[in-house]
């Protein structure tokens, strides 16, 4: 009886280990898909991922129909009250370099990811250009969490 108790014990100790552990994940950035917008702030005219896909290529070949980009980012993170996505991003209008930074606070749950979707329009589009490179970090205060960026950020 004295056996099994202990083992019972065991069990159970390793199984409540697992559970915080699995609590306490660290949060990550697990996607970032940058999409640019037309005139009308749509980076889709359907919701069919292959219509989105098609698109952005029409998008991407033709600059003159573009309004604005947007940042796409999947991210998990345990509960914490001050979190916040930041992307940096750098870009060219003409022979000048640009760069822009978009910054959103978000408030992370325990489990399931989520998405977010920061963007530049407008006027500040504009000024911005083509997009080159960019970098999406996620912080809680000061400390930097977890981070992803495009193969041509250095």
């Amino acid at each position: 009886m004295r056996k099994l108790r202990r083992c019972l014990l065991l069990l159970l100790l390793l199984l409540g280990g697992g559970v915080l552990s699995a609590e306490a994940a660290s949060a990550k950035l697990i996607k970032v898909l940058p999409q640019y917008l037309d005139r009308e702030g749509r980076h889709a005219v359907s919701p069919s991922l292959f219509d989105r896909d098609a698109y952005q290529a029409q998008l991407r070949r033709r600059p003159e129909e573009r309004a604005g980009v947007r940042f796409a980012i999947q991210w998990k993170a345990p509960h914490s009250a001050r979190l916040k996505l930041k992307v940096e991003l750098r870009g060219a209008l003409g022979q000048e370099p640009t760069t822009a930074l978009l910054e959103q606070p978000v408030e992370g749950r325990h489990f399931f990811s989520h998405w977010s979707a920061p963007k530049l329009a407008g006027n500040d589009f504009k000024k911005f250009g083509d997009l080159i490179a960019w970098r999406v970090s996620l912080w809680e205060g000061d400390k930097q969490l977890a981070e992803l960026k495009s193969f041509l950020w250095q």
